[in-house]
């Protein structure tokens, strides 16, 4: 630090709150215009997380909700002519993570790319979206087990993408513990498994999962064991080919 140079701590309290007023400001002003009026132009470069922090003033859910707004704003509204499938989703990816660093408890930016940013009809954007849910799921996968569920269907009908969709299925079997957990989401890569064609991985999986005890209502082990069955009859009746 030079002698001109002043530390960032003798800055006066209010030239700090006047500049953090200005910026969330800003942020408040093109929130709220966008849905009226929004530019047909490419996202600016995502703020920081460490700025939003700075310009929330303690008030980071709201923050985050003007944020999305604004990010929202981005599509054929208004006659804003730039879709979507147009956006440079490096820096959506950018903004969602902002975002979500900004309130991490917050279901809107996952929810929004995965039912409106991933469902884009441009295989290249969509994966972008998918994997950005995959990261973001495995810092709170109880939390955000239900878009990681959404993204494994995406791989499988929308991408055709098998292994994929089971990369993503796997994951939430693997990852997402909590009791409130529902069946269909754990069992979803046995399905995978069994639309590869990988039968016998698929019998394996589900008898382990009724071996765990990890299943407890009687109906889903009555449909569990049924399923089981009808996996091995139809691994014999392949080798019998």
């Amino acid at each position: 630090m030079t002698r001109e140079e002043r530390p960032l701590g003798s800055v006066p309290a209010a030239i700090w709150l006047a500049l953090g007023a200005a910026l969330a400001g800003q942020v408040a002003w093109h929130a709220a215009r966008a849905p009226l009026a929004a530019a047909a132009s490419d996202l600016p470069p995502a703020p920081a997380p460490s700025v939003l922090r700075l310009v929330a003033f303690g008030e980071r859910e709201a923050l985050a909700r003007l944020a999305m707004l604004y990010l929202q704003s981005f599509d054929l509204r208004a006659g804003n002519s730039l879709p979507y499938r147009r956006l440079d989703y490096t820096r959506l990816e950018q903004w969602l993570g902002s975002i979500l660093a900004l309130d991490p408890r917050s279901e809107y930016p996952l929810f929004a790319a995965a039912r409106v940013y991933a469902e884009v009809d441009d295989p290249a954007r969509c994966r972008t979206m998918l994997e950005f849910i995959y990261r973001e799921f495995l810092r709170d996968p109880n939390r955000r087990w239900p878009e990681m569920a959404h993204a494994a269907l995406l791989a499988k009908h929308r991408l055709n993408d098998l292994p994929l969709a089971r990369r993503y299925a796997a994951a939430v079997q693997r990852y997402a513990t909590a009791p409130g957990v529902p069946l269909w989401a754990r069992q979803m890569e046995i399905f995978i498994l069994e639309d590869m064609n990988e039968l016998e991985a698929a019998r394996i999986m589900l008898g382990g999962l009724l071996e765990s005890g990890s299943v407890r209502d009687p109906d889903e082990v009555r449909f569990l064991a049924q399923h089981l069955k009808e996996l091995e009859t139809r691994i014999r009746r392949s080798h019998q080919k």
